[in-house]
């Protein structure tokens, strides 16, 4: 109830986002985190008119992200088992097995590929919708808002193909699975740096 959701042409996203972190480290740190596999589930709100990310869940291969998150962030972050690889053909194979204690069973296997050229959303397209957030906000025990600030270049998306074989990503929200075919993009990388957390207002 902190949080408003942000529709376009009347319906609600929720997105899947498989990725692998890649140098990750405390600004002015010279010493980063071994790469790691992580899958977020989130959906797209705003807080007083400021556009932002909720995430229902971030599963990491990382006890260290995961513990760290959950204390000073207030980020559902779950443990799991995690695998991602990528073939001869370009095709990366993403396999995640929740193991975090006490927490609701999830687990997503699929594969996924570029298949276009790289593009960059426009204002006013689903796309520039889904990926322009420059925040994310959380929401602590206590029911206090908090915010997250990122900077990040604009994506550089380009379509892509996807086959599932195992998702139970939205069983954990007790959401189904919408009748229409997803919306697939691929990005090869994208530089992200976050701040330290602040209360929403």
């Amino acid at each position: 109830p902190q949080l408003e959701l942000d529709t376009f042409n009347g319906s609600a996203w929720i997105g899947i986002v498989p990725f692998v972190m890649s140098n990750t480290r405390p600004r002015f740190s010279p010493v980063a985190m071994p790469d790691f596999p992580e899958l977020n589930v989130r959906t797209y709100v705003t807080h007083r008119g400021k556009p932002g990310i909720y995430f229902f869940s971030l599963d990491a291969a990382s006890r260290l992200l995961v513990r760290g998150g959950r204390t000073f962030a207030s980020l559902p972050y779950y443990h799991a088992t995690m695998r991602a690889t990528v073939d001869e053909h370009g095709w990366t194979r993403y396999a995640s097995r929740r193991t975090h204690a006490n927490a609701p069973p999830a687990q997503w296997v699929a594969r996924y590929r570029p298949n276009g050229t790289v593009t960059f959303a426009r204002p006013g397209t689903i796309e520039h919708v889904l990926t322009e957030r420059y925040c994310f906000y959380s929401v602590t025990p206590a029911g206090d808002a908090l915010r997250c600030d990122v900077h990040h270049a604009p994506w550089p998306l380009q379509p892509a193909e996807g086959e599932t074989e195992t998702d139970t990503m939205l069983d954990q929200i007790n959401l189904i699975r919408p009748a229409t075919p997803p919306l697939l993009h691929f990005v090869h990388r994208l530089d992200v740096r976050i701040w330290w957390p602040a209360p929403a207002s």
